[in-house]
């Protein structure tokens, strides 16, 4: 039984799962790291933190799955490969010569960028740049960051100009942390999110570099997201067990053979490998993929076009949609409003009233992403009585969740019947919050369609994980991999959709205040 190791770096955690040949998780272990807020808007993550609490969750899950499999007469020589997954878009730039980063790490979420995009949108760019990378003109995304880093670090243009820093997002950083520095190198989803990738010829795009003043020589080689990008060095694993733990040092060779940015592993994770299937993460944003093959559709209701993971050279698309503040509500609750304890407790709480008691909580934080595009907006809680309560707030915060994720499949629809496709009869969920079940059943009965919840919901990982194996022969093909798949609950909707209607209406409405300034 052939076994694989995902690295899954997120914005909240860094997490590892040693996953079987069957898709079923043998060990895992998970540490959440800190958050750095510099300035309102900014939002920044230590590099070398997100590399060691990689490493060391690895260790971790690879000394519980070397005693879970010592029961059974076992060990790790079973490892065939490892199989990466990041948080997308945000930004590191590094010595080439020590690794050491110039700076923190500048996260999805950072908005310090916007007045650099407002004047790109005020020169005309944004059809030059929707054209060629399927993307708008946003902070959220790569290339207006790295900019940014190498004007305002000291020494950082001139030291890129002559080759001396590296860029990558979050996957570049842990492959040439895993390889000693010896490979720098990126998949296409990841590429897809810079703002400086072409995905229709599927290279780094002159023009947009030249734009984005990027010199060429600090970008990564870009491949397939199912490929052999190199061997982990025996080093990552030497540092010794602590007491009573296995010892890793006899660990097999391992190749990284897979990386993706988190979505677009995730709907591999939820065997999306043709068009017309969607899902829905619901990690610390939302994020919804619909695949469609080997088609880059033009959204004209504020979809995002995207390279979705790609098991070989033949070139893959999805729409997207991409909500910037999703389960990080549920963290706000504990750590801003400290309505909570643990995140654990905010479904309990919420099933306390039996509804939000015509509060609305529309979680704009970071600005609207997905359809809405609107940077400037900020967060908003109407509907407010002197009988709301917490809990009341608790559970509008819960729905916040599921009223942006139907705004984007909405669009998403609109879309879709404009290119006389089908509309999306199911929607596969997975991440951190689709466990809640009072949201996955509001989320259904918004929608009108039945969410599917796999049996395995960590598919941003099981994704990676299918594309490391697909290029070290553990899996012989997508197909056989789409076999795997397993739904564990399926929520149908019980709303009349003249109220599920009603209640978007309210949600638009509340939406049109947190975005009047």
């Amino acid at each position: 039984m052939a076994l694989i190791l995902a690295l899954d770096q997120g914005t909240s955690s860094s997490r590892s799962i040693v996953f079987d040949e069957q898709g079923r998780i043998v060990a895992s272990a998970q540490q959440e790291i800190p958050q750095h807020y510099p300035q309102p808007g900014w939002v920044e993550h230590d590099p070398m933190t997100l590399w060691t609490s990689q490493r060391d969750t690895a260790r971790r899950a690879l000394q519980q799955a070397a005693e879970a499999l010592a029961r059974e007469g076992r060990g790790l020589a079973e490892l065939r490969a490892i199989g990466v997954t990041n948080q997308r878009e945000t930004t590191v730039l590094w010595r080439r010569d020590t690794g050491q980063p110039v700076a923190r790490a500048i996260v999805w979420q950072d908005r310090r960028t916007e007045a650099q995009c407002a004047r790109w949108r005020e020169a005309g760019l944004e059809g030059l740049i929707r054209r060629k990378t399927g993307l708008v003109i946003d902070p959220y995304f790569s290339g207006s960051k790295l900019q940014w880093l190498l004007d305002h670090v000291d020494g950082a243009r001139e030291a890129a100009e002559r080759g001396e820093l590296a860029f990558g997002t979050v996957d570049s950083w842990l492959l040439w942390n895993l390889t000693g520095g010896r490979v720098h190198a990126t998949d296409v989803s990841n590429a897809s999110r810079t703002l400086l990738f072409n995905i229709h010829t599927g290279d780094w795009d002159d023009e947009l570099l030249a734009l984005m003043q990027v010199p060429r020589s600090v970008l990564p080689q870009v491949r397939p997201s199912s490929h052999l990008f190199g061997e982990a060095l025996p080093s990552v694993w030497d540092d010794g067990p602590p007491t009573g733990q296995p010892d890793l040092a006899g660990l097999p060779a391992l190749q990284i053979g897979g990386m993706a940015g988190d979505q677009q592993a995730a709907l591999f994770g939820q065997a999306g490998f043709e068009a017309g299937l969607a899902k829905n993460t619901y990690g610390t944003g939302c994020f919804m993929l619909m695949h469609t093959g080997t088609q880059a559709p033009t959204s004209t209701n504020g979809l995002l076009t995207t390279a979705a993971a790609q098991p070989d050279a033949t070139a893959a698309y999805a729409l997207e949609g991409s909500v910037f503040i999703g389960g990080a509500v549920v963290q706000w609750l504990r750590d801003g409003l400290h309505a909570i304890q643990a995140a654990s407790q905010v479904q309990s709480l919420a099933e306390s009233v039996p509804d939000a008691g015509g509060v609305v909580f529309v979680p704009a934080f970071t600005g609207l992403g997905a359809p809405y595009w609107h940077s400037e907006a900020r967060g908003a809680i109407v509907g407010l009585t002197r009988g709301s309560t917490v809990a009341h707030i608790a559970r509008a915060a819960l729905e916040s969740i599921a009223f942006q994720s139907t705004a984007l499949l909405q669009a998403m629809g609109r879309d879709v019947i404009a290119s006389g496709g089908r509309p999306v009869t199911e929607l596969r969920v997975d991440g951190g919050a689709c466990v809640n079940d009072l949201l996955m059943q509001f989320q259904a009965d918004l929608l009108g369609i039945p969410v599917v919840r796999p049996r395995v919901v960590e598919t941003t990982a099981l994704g990676a994980a299918y594309l490391a194996g697909l290029a070290t022969g553990v899996y012989a093909n997508p197909q056989a991999i789409a076999r795997l798949w397993q739904a564990d609950r399926t929520f149908y909707p019980t709303l009349s959709r003249e109220r599920a209607d009603e209640l978007m209406a309210r949600w638009e409405r509340a939406v049109r205040q947190a975005t009047t300034s």
